[in-house]
């Protein structure tokens, strides 16, 4: 999965989008305008790779919002559960309006939502996250993923097995997380099992060490992510890595071995962005061997679009959500 400069295709972004190894695009505000813009770029990405490409976003609402102009503006997760009555319900209606809207444009889905359960002490996380209860984490959670369904997108957790627990921001630095497997199984591990559960399609793992499991950040474990997430806990779908350009996979190597630890430890689609150079480097070096398995979970990833943005605005349904959720967003 690679990412483009500018709100337009540059000849050398529509090579590489066309080169055997790419698999997906992930927008960023920097590529966003308007609507109209957004539905052109993307059409233009899907002819340039001429076959079937992923894209994604970062649209969870608060402060990871790519899109705002002429979209919803989303409360910060945290916002749901803090309402007196209805707020699981306004997470369902979320879900799906968040949904919709960017499947409207052509987008396929969004890394959302947020699983993490909030301790107290990350900055990064804070109020991405639905709450400071692991219970009610699952619970929103759960409501903001059928939302997402309804509408015809698939979900991605993160970060898997939680990134609330460490105070450092992964982008910067490699966070790590001291607690033992027990405590992470009764607190942090919960809303993804419970996703998991309902058939949660994607999940991203954490650039965060948990030393008491495994000497490797989870995006590079094959002990969390091939025996924990696949043969305990049953997850069957598609697992996206964090982005390899972050400070926290930098202790891997360099791009090209950061890559191959990510594929090697079960990581199904591998995210290199704001790094062009890097992008490129591992197009051209990073071998990738055909794998059916795969190339179903990522399937599974596709959107299905049900109404044109022009007939999803029309739509009582829409004008309705939208006004609660913009109340939502409002609200101090």
């Amino acid at each position: 999965m690679i990412d483009l400069q500018g709100p337009s295709l540059s000849p050398e972004e529509q090579e590489k989008i066309h080169h055997p190894n790419t698999g997906a695009v992930i927008l960023f505000s920097r590529n966003f305008i308007d609507s109209e813009q957004i539905t052109a770029l993307i059409q233009d990405i899907r002819a340039a790779r001429k076959g079937d490409i992923l894209i994604a976003v970062d649209q969870e609402g608060g402060r990871v919002q790519r899109f705002q102009q002429g979209f919803t503006r989303l409360p910060p997760a945290d916002r749901y559960g803090r309402q007196h009555a209805g707020g699981e319900a306004l997470a369902e209606s979320a879900g799906w309006l968040m949904a919709a809207e960017l499947l409207a444009v052509g987008v396929d889905f969004s890394f959302a939502p947020v699983l993490d359960v909030d301790c107290g002490i990350s900055s990064i996380i804070g109020d991405r996250a639905f709450s400071r209860d692991c219970q009610e984490v699952a619970r929103i959670a759960s409501r903001f993923r059928k939302g997402m369904q309804t509408a015809g997108m698939a979900a991605v957790g993160k970060h898997f097995p939680g990134h609330g627990g460490v105070a450092l921001d992964s982008h910067l630095a490699l966070p790590c997380d001291d607690r033992d497997l027990e405590t992470l199984r009764s607190k942090d591990l919960l809303p993804f099992q419970r996703l998991i559960d309902e058939g949660l399609r994607g999940i991203m793992p954490a650039h965060v060490v948990y030393p008491a499991v495994d000497s490797q950040p989870a995006g590079f474990s094959r002990i969390w992510i091939q025996h924990i997430l696949r043969l305990e806990m049953g997850f069957d779908g598609a697992v996206f890595s964090d982005d390899l350009s972050m400070a926290g996979a930098a202790q891997a190597g360099d791009f090209v071995e950061r890559a191959r630890l990510a594929e090697l430890a079960g990581c199904d689609m591998l995210l290199v962005c704001n790094n062009p150079d890097a992008s490129a480097e591992v197009l051209d070096a990073f071998v990738i061997s055909s794998n059916p398995l795969r190339e179903h979970r990522l399937q599974g990833m596709l959107g299905e679009t049900q109404l044109s943005r022009r007939q999803l605005l029309d739509s009582p349904q829409w004008q309705q959500t939208a006004k609660l959720v913009s109340q939502l967003t409002e609200e101090n």
